[in-house]
């Protein structure tokens, strides 16, 4: 079973993210908070459950969290700020979305999730000052392989992959070709046949190597 406490902060909320390296579609985080008697034996990394785990655990998630958010971020500011910058400002946005303040965040990965809070960028929402000190008034620590050591954070990387997931279906009935509701935007060799022979999407991240060798692609809408 994962923990459910690392700070040993009553109000502590985990954030992870899905979708990193897609070609297409948005990256997706999402920040959730429990309870420390949260428990639950089947919760883990997202990457570890089988599709219809994940979907049966958004429910107790949403159902069960004390507080929980999610955020996509579009591909015209994917391709304005980075991808790193994006999954960070995505998990920002999500904590700025709480019901309840959290006193500590964990997130997945490496990286401070408070890093670039003062991008300066055109696409998106653009951060108040109170929000950047909100943010920043927070205590976190990034975790290597979080999301399958502590609940908050794998209940995070569940609702940002189903989330996602659930975009990804509605945007396959505009283009099919594509086949997003299989690759979920992920570079398969289906997904980059398709780009090669159909174009690129307003879906597309632009700023991405979307072949191998990149030529010039027309954008169908």
């Amino acid at each position: 079973m994962l923990l459910n406490n690392f700070s040993k902060s009553i109000l502590e909320a985990g954030a992870d993210e899905a979708g990193r390296g897609c070609l297409a579609g948005p990256v997706t985080a999402s920040v959730v908070l429990f309870n420390n008697d949260f428990q639950n034996n089947i919760l883990n990394d997202s990457k570890k459950l089988t599709e219809s785990s994940r979907n049966s655990l958004r429910s107790v998630i949403e159902k069960e969290a004390l507080s929980f958010s999610v955020t996509h971020l579009y591909p015209e500011e994917i391709d304005e700020i980075n991808i790193l910058n994006a999954s960070m400002k995505a998990m920002q946005e999500c904590i700025l979305k709480l019901n309840t303040k959290p006193e500590f965040i964990i997130v997945d990965g490496n990286r401070a999730i408070f890093s670039k809070l003062e991008l300066k960028h055109r696409v998106g929402k653009i951060f108040s000052s109170s929000e950047i000190d909100f943010l920043k008034s927070i205590p976190n620590q990034s975790i290597i392989k979080g999301d399958a050591k502590y609940l908050s954070i794998a209940a995070a990387s569940v609702l940002a992959k189903t989330h996602r997931d659930e975009y990804m279906n509605l945007i396959h009935e505009e283009f099919p070709m594509y086949n997003w509701k299989k690759n979920k935007g992920y570079p398969t060799v289906e997904h980059r046949e398709a780009i090669k022979k159909y174009g690129i999407t307003k879906y597309h991240r632009k700023s991405f190597r979307l072949l191998p060798e990149q030529l010039e692609l027309k954008l169908i809408y």
